[in-house]
């Protein structure tokens, strides 16, 4: 039976014209363009969620019951939690200089691009072979990293990707064939 992932982002926070490193409250826009995004979700046999309150949100919007799956946490961004991506750089702009360029890179005392690409695609690969249909919420971090793993592409490739709130990846494979489709994301008027 082939394996079919659709992964799901998770709702945008309060404030996406300042990126923010870690869960932010929940836009109430964003909770209205959830209603499409849940009625054009494929079928599917498992539902799963990053353990965020905003992953916890989205399910909530979607009317998902979805199991919380530990390895699907954000990007661990260790002293920098909480913090703009602005106020990082006024602060420490050799360590985001090498966040963004080096997949190595641990200036925040978290966890590293590439320590987060091969925690996501364990998971994936651990899925057993006759999981069917999951559908995962996860934080747009953990959706990057899932396509560096179905792609193959590098893990310096991480940041050139862009996961828009509510956006659908799917990743599927049959037959030792593996595809990626992009799924809609929803325009919501604020």
């Amino acid at each position: 039976m082939p394996i079919c992932l659709t992964f799901l982002c998770s709702i945008a926070g309060d404030d996406t014209s300042r990126p923010i490193f870690d869960d932010v409250a929940v836009r109430e826009p964003g909770l209205a363009g959830a209603d499409a995004v849940g009625a054009a979700l494929p079928r599917h046999s498992v539902a799963v969620r990053a353990p965020s309150p905003r992953c916890a949100r989205t399910a909530h919007a979607l009317a998902l019951t979805a199991k919380v799956e530990p390895a699907l946490r954000d990007f661990d961004y260790g002293k920098w939690r909480g913090r703009t991506a602005a106020e990082v750089a006024a602060t420490d702009p050799y360590g985001l200089s090498a966040l963004l360029t080096d997949p190595d890179a641990v200036p925040h005392g978290g966890e590293s691009v590439r320590q987060l690409c091969q925690r996501i695609r364990n998971w994936i690969s651990g899925l057993p072979p006759h999981t069917g249909r999951v559908v995962a919420i996860t934080e747009p971090a953990v959706t990057r990293a899932a396509l560096i793993h179905a792609l193959s592409e590098p893990v310096s490739a991480f940041w050139h990707i862009t996961v828009p709130p509510l956006a659908t990846v799917v990743l599927s494979s049959q037959n030792g064939h593996g595809h990626v489709r992009l799924g809609p994301t929803p325009r919501v008027v604020p």
